[in-house]
């Protein structure tokens, strides 16, 4: 009796409905998912740097979030992973000078953005920018989101399967 290869996990899309994760089983089973995305995202990265990525993040929170804090500091981060949970993050750091405090925000983004395609980056850059204004993940954050990038849902459903495909590659 033959013995099936076990069933990959969907760690990354866990919360989605039982038909879409079928349906993507189905597609990792053919061996298509990594082709598929490679079609739907042919365009290299462009960001590949601190330096070029400030300007590219700068861009998008004048054009969307004028009022919104600027950020002190913009990075990739070599520290951020998937195995943190965490493609970004935003964080406020508070510092004490004479008698005033004083708040900086940073914006940090996993360096395996500088190997994705552009619009994986854009979704994480402006998931991070809206929460200058959103600190929660609610309705009025993913209006933000959706606004800055229309097609930010579908986007991060990607970025889901491109994870997925990357953890099975490095099998």
């Amino acid at each position: 009796m033959s013995q099936l290869p076990p069933e990959p996990t969907l760690k990354y899309l866990a919360h989605y409905p039982a038909d879409v994760l079928e349906q993507v089983r189905e597609v990792i089973a053919t061996g298509e998912l990594g082709q598929r995305l490679a079609k739907r995202y042919p365009k290299a990265p462009e960001v590949t740097t601190d330096h070029a990525l400030h300007p590219y993040v700068m861009a998008l929170k004048n054009a969307y979030l004028k009022t919104s804090p600027t950020p002190h500091r913009i990075c990739f981060d070599d520290k951020l992973s998937t195995l943190h949970r965490s493609l970004g993050q935003h964080v406020a750091i508070s510092r004490v000078q004479g008698q005033k405090l004083k708040a900086k925000v940073e914006l940090r983004i996993s360096s395996l953005f500088k190997q994705t395609p552009p619009e994986f980056l854009k979704m994480v850059v402006v998931h991070e920018l809206a929460h200058l204004r959103e600190r929660e993940h609610n309705k009025a954050f993913y209006a933000l989101c959706c606004h800055q990038e229309p097609n930010y849902h579908q986007y991060e459903f990607d970025l889901r399967l491109y994870l997925t495909h990357r953890d099975l590659s490095a099998r």
